[in-house]
């Protein structure tokens, strides 16, 4: 049987995943430009019944944000094509992505840029090398804020 936590059920027995409550699976958009992180995010996040949706650089990002419809966003600071913080500029000035939660997941650790990226409209900022089960708890936990429930 699945428990509901946070606005999400969590996966079960049952086979079910993470998912709305509207029954649809959260669709979490990675955004990084190492294949890597990207795999390891991509087998955790599934594993936890999230699909996922990737992009390699801050183009794609723009794209698959506006076409893909994500509940919500991981999103690196350095990537090609456009830098993480002009494409969370570019999503919160957007009426219909300014809604979706954007986690920024970096290297960059200094002070300007978590508040550059908090003042441009990230929900949430983690710093690379990051603990997987973290960022899982901090995405439901967005999740459920945007759903309405805390």
């Amino acid at each position: 049987m699945a428990d509901v936590v946070h606005g999400l059920i969590t996966p079960g027995g049952d086979g079910t995943g993470a998912r709305l409550l509207n029954g649809a699976k959260a669709r979490v958009l990675i955004c990084d430009d190492d294949p890597l992180l990207i795999e390891l995010m991509e087998f955790r996040l599934m594993a936890k019944g999230y699909e996922v949706i990737k992009a390699v650089d801050g183009a794609e990002a723009l794209l698959k944000a506006e076409h893909e419809a994500p509940d919500i966003i991981v999103l690196d600071a350095m990537m090609p094509k456009a830098d993480g913080l002009e494409v969370l500029a570019r999503i919160k000035s957007e009426p219909a992505l300014s809604e979706i939660p954007v986690v920024m997941l970096t290297a960059r650790k200094g002070e300007k840029d978590i508040v550059s990226a908090l003042e441009k409209g990230a929900d949430d900022y983690l710093v690379k090398p990051f603990i997987p089960e973290e960022l899982l708890a901090r995405l439901a936990r967005l999740l459920a804020r945007k759903s309405g429930k805390r």
